[in-house]
């Protein structure tokens, strides 16, 4: 008889740890920070965790968990210097010290990505690549702006422009080998540089800086439409499993891409009012952020961290707590002007996010209990 050889579980490279470790600070720090902004009876831990809770969580977080997938692809030690300075700059707005230091930090991480970028780019050329480039030089020019000492509503757009360009940039690259003709890639393009038009033109003064944020959403509001028409995942929806997970996870983020859009072409000024600047962030950053982060786990956590995400139905759960809260939050409580709905719907999404969390940690653990053959 004979037995099959049973490998060990895959173990997260140790130089790895520090930086995940760092963006999970960042993480939850950010929705403690989310919290408090909610006005809910938590204590104080750290003032900045408020104050600066957008940046944590896009440029803490999200910053060093991209750069880090994109040293990982690489393959080149100096490549992780980009995520080592943005989960330091993050960790470095929350320990106090000036907050030049956080955002010098997280500027350097920024140009480092820029460079891995140019580096993959001069390896093999691509459009997926110059449109991921271009979202780390939005990175770029957001802290400059912020070094510079602008309100967070003015540079926002451009940290907008980070995630949605970097996502969108990785999507085309799958969809090139599917769905791609001369023809969506003009469009893409077309709703593309709207899109970058009107982020150089929102931080010119204010009344024209409006006009940007217009054209910003009617860009945003383009590539919502060609990523609902042209991606993969209206195919693989089809499909059971993980695949049919993902393609979930990755069209519903296009729809809430798209209202955000319609938000930012309507409202213009994302600092006219609390209630238009919250639902024209959130509908981005949780929306379609979040849900295409759900979204690409199974496979991005495997490649960085070198371990087994497999999928489970429960993972559906936090999805549909994402949508249901975030739709509560606009509708209710910023359309409708509710502030206990916006509560209800801004907990709710933070839940959501734990419970991301959780249930990775949960089907990893599980995966590590039951070692491949």
């Amino acid at each position: 008889m004979v037995t099959a050889a049973v490998r060990p579980a895959p173990t997260i490279p140790r130089l790895r740890l520090p930086l995940l470790l760092a963006a999970l600070t960042c993480l939850l720090a950010g929705l403690w920070g989310g919290l408090l902004l909610l006005g809910l009876p938590v204590p104080t831990l750290v003032a900045a965790s408020a104050s600066e809770h957008g940046a944590l969580m896009a440029l803490g977080f999200l910053g060093t968990v991209i750069s880090l997938e994109r040293a990982v692809a690489l393959g080149r030690r100096w490549a992780f210097a980009a995520p080592a300075l943005a989960g330091a700059g993050g960790v470095a707005i929350l320990t106090g010290l000036p907050p030049v230091a956080g955002r010098l930090l997280l500027c350097a991480a920024s140009i480092v990505l820029v460079v891995v970028y140019l580096v993959v780019h001069r390896i093999q050329p691509a459009l997926h690549l110059r449109v991921m480039a271009a979202g780390a030089v939005c990175w770029y020019v957001a802290t400059v702006l912020w070094l510079l000492g602008w309100p967070v509503p003015r540079f926002v757009p451009w940290i907008a422009g980070f995630l949605v360009l970097t996502i969108l940039g990785e999507r085309l690259e799958l969809a090139r080998v599917a769905l791609l003709t001369r023809s969506s890639v003009r469009q893409f393009l077309a709703a593309t540089t709207l899109f970058g038009a009107g982020l150089l033109a929102s931080t010119v003064p204010a009344s024209t800086g409006a006009v940007g944020v217009r054209l910003a959403g009617a860009g945003l509001i383009g590539l919502a439409l060609w990523g609902a028409g042209h991606d993969v995942a209206r195919r693989t929806i089809k499909l059971p499993g993980v695949t049919r997970f993902m393609a979930v996870c990755l069209l519903s983020g296009y729809a809430w891409l798209l209202a955000g859009g319609a938000i930012w072409l309507l409202a213009g000024d994302l600092g006219g009012s609390v209630r238009g600047y919250d639902a024209a962030l959130h509908t981005i950053f949780l929306g379609f952020v979040m849900s295409m982060i759900f979204g690409h786990a199974p496979v991005i956590v495997p490649a960085v961290l070198r371990v087994r995400l497999p999928f489970r139905p429960w993972f559906y759960g936090h999805v549909a707590l994402l949508h249901v809260s975030l739709l509560a939050r606009v509708i209710l409580g910023d359309a409708a002007g509710l502030t206990v709905w916006s509560r209800i719907g801004g907990v709710g999404t933070e839940l959501a996010v734990l419970g991301f969390l959780a249930a990775s940690v949960l089907a990893v653990r599980g995966a590590r209990r039951a070692p491949r053959s």
